[in-house]
């Protein structure tokens, strides 16, 4: 049996000249591994879908819209201009403002402390009865989440 030395390789000792070389050939498993990245890539979708955004338009008229006011307390009482309703008056009172062509706009506002589910429930009311002019209103006193409520 033959022994022979490499020279490009640092090994402890000699190897026999018909013993099985035992590193692993890498190069074909990065070339499989580039194919599939390139086949991932081509087959993700490129983004299509586009977001309808109806902007305002502006208006003709000098004459400012009339303005609603709906205020939610933290007892949950929804507060319509200044006078409590209850859900049915309220839905009475939204709906008539859907149907009124001059077109008011809401002003919602919320006190901190109301519940969530009970500021869902305005929010879809007032979906549901068509009020298509909304602005939320005194969102900054959640701009800093460590201020106390």
């Amino acid at each position: 049996m033959k022994i022979r030395k490499l020279r490009l390789r640092q090994q402890a000792g000699p190897i026999a000249e018909n013993q099985p070389f035992s590193q692993l050939n890498i190069t074909p498993l990065i070339d499989v591994l580039l194919v599939l990245l390139v086949m991932l890539m081509l087959s993700i979708p490129a983004v299509t879908h586009k977001v309808a955004v109806d902007l305002p338009t502006g208006t003709t008229g000098n004459a400012p819209a009339a303005i609603n006011k709906l205020f939610l307390n933290a007892a949950g009482t929804a507060i319509w201009n200044d006078i409590p309703m209850d859900s049915d008056r309220l839905r009475v009172r939204l709906e008539r403002m859907a149907k009124d062509p001059t077109k008011p706009q809401l002003h919602f506002e919320t006190d901190a402390r109301a519940r969530y589910e009970r500021f869902d429930q305005l929010v879809a009311m007032i979906k549901r009865a068509g009020v298509e002019e909304v602005g939320f209103v005194g969102n900054a006193q959640f701009a800093n989440w460590d201020a106390p409520i």
